[in-house]
């Protein structure tokens, strides 16, 4: 489908390591004038669910600086647009588990809000784990929790897990092992 959005210009607004947000004049689908602001991420997300032989998993809390709130969580991270993106599946994982995973499977694609940033995810579940030592980043203060699939469900059907890259992931594979296809 063509885009029905016109853009007039665009001004870079802020800029780091990170992140790119561009202010654009635009034209809107009716042909009116307006603004629009894009969130650039300069990475993709990547969102693993290790799942052990019994369908257990792990989470990951921290308290997350923009929620001003602790937040429970699959093991997350991000790639950099040109690299192998299992291969920074995989550091996550060790980073904030120590968990190894013989097997993985990319089971999803999605845009994190798409209404505001280009950012997508990829959703790995890692089985065939082995563990080892976590070793989070500098600015990462983690606790690791192994809990069954079943009760983390039930911890997103509850409102108690709100991160949109674990609430995806945690209900695609939950249907996907319903279906028997995992």
């Amino acid at each position: 489908m063509e885009n029905p959005w016109q853009t007039l210009d665009t001004e870079v607004a802020y800029e780091n390591p990170w992140i790119k947000i561009t202010h654009r004049n635009v034209l809107t689908p009716a042909g009116n004038p307006g603004i629009y602001g894009v969130v650039h991420f300069k990475n993709i997300a990547i969102a693993i669910l290790p799942l052990d032989e019994k369908y257990n998993t792990w989470l990951v809390g921290q308290y997350r600086y923009t929620l001003d709130e602790y937040s429970w969580e699959i093991p997350e991270g991000g790639c950099p647009l040109h690299s192998p993106p299992l291969e920074s599946a995989q550091r996550e994982l060790l980073e904030e588990t120590g968990i190894h995973a013989n097997t993985w499977r990319e089971v999803g694609k999605l845009h994190t809000s798409n209404s505001v940033t280009d950012e997508q995810c990829l959703i790995y579940v890692a089985q065939g784990l082995s563990f080892g030592e976590a070793e989070p980043e500098e600015t990462e203060e983690l606790k690791v929790r192994k809990l069954p699939l079943k009760k983390v469900v039930e911890m997103v059907m509850r409102g108690e897990i709100t991160d949109a890259l674990t609430v995806s992931a945690i209900l695609k594979v939950n249907m996907l092992i319903e279906r028997g296809e995992i």
